[in-house]
Protein backbone atom coordinates (compact mmCIF):
# COMPACT_ATOMS: atom_id res chain seq x y z
CA UNK A 1 0.00 0.00 0.00
CA UNK A 2 2.50 2.39 0.84
CA UNK A 3 4.88 2.11 -2.68
CA UNK A 4 0.73 2.47 -4.38
CA UNK A 5 0.14 5.38 -2.36
CA UNK A 6 4.53 6.78 -2.92
CA UNK A 7 3.96 6.05 -6.84
CA UNK A 8 0.54 7.87 -6.48
CA UNK A 9 1.97 10.59 -5.08
CA UNK A 10 5.22 10.98 -7.86
CA UNK A 11 2.36 11.05 -10.76
CA UNK A 12 0.53 13.54 -9.14
CA UNK A 13 3.85 15.91 -8.75
CA UNK A 14 4.92 15.21 -12.37
CA UNK A 15 1.61 16.26 -13.68
CA UNK A 16 1.39 19.14 -11.59
CA UNK A 17 5.09 20.16 -13.32
CA UNK A 18 3.49 19.93 -16.56
CA UNK A 19 0.85 21.68 -15.55
CA UNK A 20 3.02 24.84 -14.29
CA UNK A 21 5.20 24.10 -17.47
CA UNK A 22 1.99 25.05 -19.95
CA UNK A 23 0.89 27.47 -18.06
CA UNK A 24 3.95 29.61 -17.57
CA UNK A 25 4.42 28.43 -21.62
CA UNK A 26 1.00 30.34 -22.79
CA UNK A 27 1.70 33.45 -20.12
CA UNK A 28 5.39 33.73 -22.14
CA UNK A 29 3.77 33.00 -25.62
CA UNK A 30 6.00 30.03 -25.83
CA UNK A 31 3.40 28.09 -27.92
CA UNK A 32 4.04 27.06 -31.41
CA UNK A 33 2.98 24.64 -34.44
CA UNK A 34 5.36 21.87 -35.30
CA UNK A 35 4.51 20.54 -38.83
CA UNK A 36 4.08 17.15 -39.83
CA UNK A 37 3.87 15.87 -43.50
CA UNK A 38 1.04 13.21 -44.68
CA UNK A 39 1.64 11.83 -47.71
CA UNK A 40 0.16 10.13 -50.59
CA UNK A 41 0.90 6.36 -50.34
CA UNK A 42 1.10 5.78 -54.04
CA UNK A 43 2.99 8.63 -54.94
CA UNK A 44 5.04 9.17 -51.42
CA UNK A 45 7.25 11.94 -52.53
CA UNK A 46 3.59 14.38 -53.10
CA UNK A 47 2.47 15.37 -49.92
CA UNK A 48 -1.29 15.51 -49.19
CA UNK A 49 -0.98 17.74 -46.41
CA UNK A 50 0.13 18.76 -43.10
CA UNK A 51 -1.17 18.34 -39.44
CA UNK A 52 0.04 21.29 -37.67
CA UNK A 53 0.94 19.73 -34.20
CA UNK A 54 0.58 21.76 -30.92
CA UNK A 55 3.97 22.89 -28.63
CA UNK A 56 5.19 24.26 -25.94
CA UNK A 57 8.95 25.51 -24.58
CA UNK A 58 9.58 24.81 -21.38
CA UNK A 59 11.72 26.86 -19.11
CA UNK A 60 14.70 25.79 -20.84
CA UNK A 61 13.78 26.59 -24.12
CA UNK A 62 12.79 22.58 -24.77
CA UNK A 63 10.32 21.61 -27.41
CA UNK A 64 7.50 19.73 -24.99
CA UNK A 65 5.34 17.34 -27.48
CA UNK A 66 1.68 17.50 -26.93
CA UNK A 67 2.32 13.53 -25.80
CA UNK A 68 3.75 14.62 -22.50
CA UNK A 69 0.98 17.24 -21.57
CA UNK A 70 -1.96 16.68 -23.50
CA UNK A 71 -3.61 14.45 -21.31
CA UNK A 72 -3.08 16.58 -17.98
CA UNK A 73 -4.64 19.66 -19.60
CA UNK A 74 -7.54 18.24 -21.63
CA UNK A 75 -9.87 19.33 -19.11
CA UNK A 76 -8.50 22.34 -17.78
CA UNK A 77 -8.79 25.84 -18.97
CA UNK A 78 -5.40 25.43 -20.49
CA UNK A 79 -6.63 22.78 -22.77
CA UNK A 80 -9.06 25.47 -24.27
CA UNK A 81 -6.87 28.17 -24.39
CA UNK A 82 -4.45 25.14 -26.85
CA UNK A 83 -7.10 24.49 -28.90
CA UNK A 84 -7.45 28.20 -29.46
CA UNK A 85 -4.07 29.27 -30.11
CA UNK A 86 -2.84 26.40 -32.15
CA UNK A 87 -6.20 27.09 -34.19
CA UNK A 88 -5.39 30.46 -34.64
CA UNK A 89 -1.41 29.95 -35.38
CA UNK A 90 -3.12 27.35 -38.19
CA UNK A 91 -5.55 29.89 -39.76
CA UNK A 92 -2.82 31.97 -40.02
CA UNK A 93 -0.36 29.85 -41.55
CA UNK A 94 -2.92 28.82 -44.33
CA UNK A 95 -3.62 32.25 -44.90
CA UNK A 96 -0.08 32.99 -45.48
CA UNK A 97 0.42 30.37 -47.47
CA UNK A 98 -2.06 29.67 -50.48
CA UNK A 99 -0.90 26.36 -51.36
CA UNK A 100 -0.67 24.51 -47.84
CA UNK A 101 -3.74 22.23 -46.63
CA UNK A 102 -3.39 21.67 -42.81
CA UNK A 103 -4.76 19.79 -40.33
CA UNK A 104 -4.73 21.05 -36.92
CA UNK A 105 -6.15 18.97 -33.72
CA UNK A 106 -9.35 19.73 -31.49
CA UNK A 107 -11.40 18.37 -28.16
CA UNK A 108 -14.57 18.63 -28.84
CA UNK A 109 -14.61 20.54 -25.36
CA UNK A 110 -13.61 23.19 -27.96
CA UNK A 111 -16.94 23.47 -29.90
CA UNK A 112 -18.67 25.86 -27.00
CA UNK A 113 -15.51 28.07 -26.22
CA UNK A 114 -16.43 31.24 -27.44
CA UNK A 115 -12.88 31.91 -28.25
CA UNK A 116 -11.99 29.30 -30.24
CA UNK A 117 -15.41 29.38 -32.48
CA UNK A 118 -14.90 33.00 -32.84
CA UNK A 119 -11.42 32.83 -34.26
CA UNK A 120 -12.65 29.90 -36.78
CA UNK A 121 -15.75 31.71 -37.99
CA UNK A 122 -13.94 35.09 -38.45
CA UNK A 123 -11.63 33.27 -40.25
CA UNK A 124 -13.79 31.62 -42.94
CA UNK A 125 -16.37 34.70 -43.33
CA UNK A 126 -12.86 36.77 -44.17
CA UNK A 127 -11.33 34.05 -46.46
CA UNK A 128 -13.41 31.45 -47.55
CA UNK A 129 -10.01 29.63 -49.25
CA UNK A 130 -8.73 28.91 -45.47
CA UNK A 131 -12.06 26.73 -45.05
CA UNK A 132 -11.13 24.80 -47.90
CA UNK A 133 -7.55 23.91 -46.22
CA UNK A 134 -8.86 23.36 -43.58
CA UNK A 135 -8.47 19.89 -42.11
CA UNK A 136 -10.06 19.66 -38.19
CA UNK A 137 -9.08 16.66 -36.44
CA UNK A 138 -10.52 15.51 -33.48
CA UNK A 139 -9.83 12.12 -31.32
CA UNK A 140 -12.45 9.11 -31.41
CA UNK A 141 -12.39 9.75 -27.43
CA UNK A 142 -13.14 13.21 -27.90
CA UNK A 143 -15.63 12.76 -30.34
CA UNK A 144 -17.58 9.82 -28.06
CA UNK A 145 -17.81 12.41 -24.97
CA UNK A 146 -20.82 14.78 -26.96
CA UNK A 147 -21.25 12.93 -30.15
CA UNK A 148 -24.83 14.88 -30.82
CA UNK A 149 -22.67 18.03 -30.10
CA UNK A 150 -20.00 17.13 -32.58
CA UNK A 151 -22.21 16.19 -35.39
CA UNK A 152 -24.20 19.08 -35.83
CA UNK A 153 -20.91 21.46 -35.64
CA UNK A 154 -19.53 19.00 -38.41
CA UNK A 155 -22.60 19.37 -40.73
CA UNK A 156 -22.29 23.70 -39.61
CA UNK A 157 -18.49 23.70 -41.01
CA UNK A 158 -18.84 21.28 -43.56
CA UNK A 159 -21.56 23.34 -45.70
CA UNK A 160 -18.30 26.17 -45.33
CA UNK A 161 -16.11 23.45 -46.97
CA UNK A 162 -14.22 22.25 -43.54
CA UNK A 163 -13.12 18.56 -43.48
CA UNK A 164 -13.12 16.72 -40.80
CA UNK A 165 -10.56 13.92 -39.70
CA UNK A 166 -11.56 11.68 -36.39
CA UNK A 167 -7.96 10.93 -35.07
CA UNK A 168 -6.36 7.82 -33.61
CA UNK A 169 -9.26 5.86 -34.67
CA UNK A 170 -9.45 2.06 -32.64
CA UNK A 171 -7.73 3.37 -29.74
CA UNK A 172 -11.49 3.83 -27.90
CA UNK A 173 -14.66 1.96 -28.75
CA UNK A 174 -16.96 3.94 -31.26
CA UNK A 175 -20.07 2.98 -31.86
CA UNK A 176 -20.76 2.04 -35.13
CA UNK A 177 -23.52 3.74 -35.66
CA UNK A 178 -22.04 7.37 -34.60
CA UNK A 179 -19.20 6.43 -37.16
CA UNK A 180 -22.14 6.49 -39.99
CA UNK A 181 -23.97 9.75 -38.26
CA UNK A 182 -20.73 11.83 -37.75
CA UNK A 183 -20.39 12.04 -41.82
CA UNK A 184 -16.12 12.35 -40.98
CA UNK A 185 -14.10 12.73 -44.41
CA UNK A 186 -11.25 11.33 -42.75
CA UNK A 187 -10.22 8.70 -41.30
CA UNK A 188 -6.72 8.50 -38.86
CA UNK A 189 -5.92 5.24 -38.31
CA UNK A 190 -4.38 4.66 -34.55
CA UNK A 191 -0.57 3.77 -34.08
CA UNK A 192 -1.10 0.06 -32.05
CA UNK A 193 -2.67 -1.10 -35.35
CA UNK A 194 -0.20 0.67 -37.52
CA UNK A 195 3.65 0.20 -35.95
CA UNK A 196 5.17 -2.84 -36.76
CA UNK A 197 2.12 -4.20 -39.19
CA UNK A 198 4.32 -5.91 -41.88
CA UNK A 199 5.02 -8.62 -38.85
CA UNK A 200 1.65 -9.08 -37.19
CA UNK A 201 -0.97 -10.74 -39.28
CA UNK A 202 -3.72 -9.77 -36.47
CA UNK A 203 -3.50 -6.18 -36.91
CA UNK A 204 -3.35 -6.81 -40.86
CA UNK A 205 -6.76 -8.06 -40.50
CA UNK A 206 -7.59 -5.51 -38.55
CA UNK A 207 -6.48 -2.90 -40.10
CA UNK A 208 -8.12 -4.23 -43.36
CA UNK A 209 -11.60 -4.60 -41.88
CA UNK A 210 -10.94 -0.48 -40.69
CA UNK A 211 -10.50 0.06 -44.08
CA UNK A 212 -13.08 -2.00 -45.61
CA UNK A 213 -15.29 0.11 -42.75
CA UNK A 214 -14.07 3.51 -44.03
CA UNK A 215 -14.31 2.74 -47.91
CA UNK A 216 -18.37 1.64 -46.77
CA UNK A 217 -18.49 5.14 -45.15
CA UNK A 218 -16.87 6.81 -48.03
CA UNK A 219 -13.99 8.45 -45.69
CA UNK A 220 -10.37 9.18 -47.05
CA UNK A 221 -7.70 6.77 -44.66
CA UNK A 222 -4.46 7.76 -43.05
CA UNK A 223 -2.02 5.37 -41.14
CA UNK A 224 -0.48 7.27 -38.16
CA UNK A 225 2.81 6.68 -36.79
CA UNK A 226 4.61 5.04 -40.35
CA UNK A 227 8.11 4.43 -39.36
CA UNK A 228 9.58 1.47 -41.46
CA UNK A 229 9.83 1.02 -45.30
CA UNK A 230 7.94 -2.44 -44.42
CA UNK A 231 5.21 -0.96 -43.06
CA UNK A 232 4.69 1.59 -45.59
CA UNK A 233 4.60 -1.00 -48.13
CA UNK A 234 2.26 -3.18 -46.23
CA UNK A 235 -0.02 -0.54 -45.75
CA UNK A 236 -0.12 0.68 -49.52
CA UNK A 237 -0.68 -2.71 -50.87
CA UNK A 238 -3.75 -2.72 -48.29
CA UNK A 239 -4.84 0.31 -49.95
CA UNK A 240 -4.53 2.91 -47.59
CA UNK A 241 -4.54 5.95 -48.89
CA UNK A 242 -2.04 8.43 -46.93
CA UNK A 243 1.08 7.44 -44.81
CA UNK A 244 1.98 9.50 -41.88
CA UNK A 245 5.20 9.15 -39.68
CA UNK A 246 8.61 9.62 -38.86
CA UNK A 247 9.49 7.40 -41.90
CA UNK A 248 8.34 10.14 -44.43
CA UNK A 249 9.42 13.28 -41.90
CA UNK A 250 9.10 14.28 -38.65
CA UNK A 251 7.17 16.95 -37.42
CA UNK A 252 9.46 20.37 -37.18
CA UNK A 253 8.65 23.89 -36.26
CA UNK A 254 10.83 25.46 -39.35
CA UNK A 255 8.82 23.74 -42.33
CA UNK A 256 10.06 24.60 -45.93
CA UNK A 257 7.46 26.99 -47.29
CA UNK A 258 8.80 29.57 -44.82
CA UNK A 259 12.37 29.49 -45.99
CA UNK A 260 13.12 32.23 -48.48
CA UNK A 261 14.77 30.91 -51.85
CA UNK A 262 18.10 31.80 -50.20
CA UNK A 263 17.60 29.47 -47.65
CA UNK A 264 16.30 26.92 -49.63
CA UNK A 265 19.22 26.93 -52.49
CA UNK A 266 21.50 26.73 -49.18
CA UNK A 267 19.88 23.55 -48.35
Amino acid sequence: MHNHNALDMAIAARDARIVDTVRAAIRHEDVLLAFQPVVQAQRPGSIAFHEGLVRVLDETGRVVPAAEFIVQVEELEEGRILDCLALEMGLDELAQEPGLRLAINMSARSIGYPRWRRSLTDTICGNPTVAERLILEISEASAMLVPELVTSFMAEMQRQGVSFAMDNFGAGYTALRHLRTFSFDVLKIAAPFIRGIATDPDNQVLTRAILAMAEQFDMFTVAESVETAADAQVLTEMGVDCLQGYFFGAPTVRPAWRDTPAQRAEA
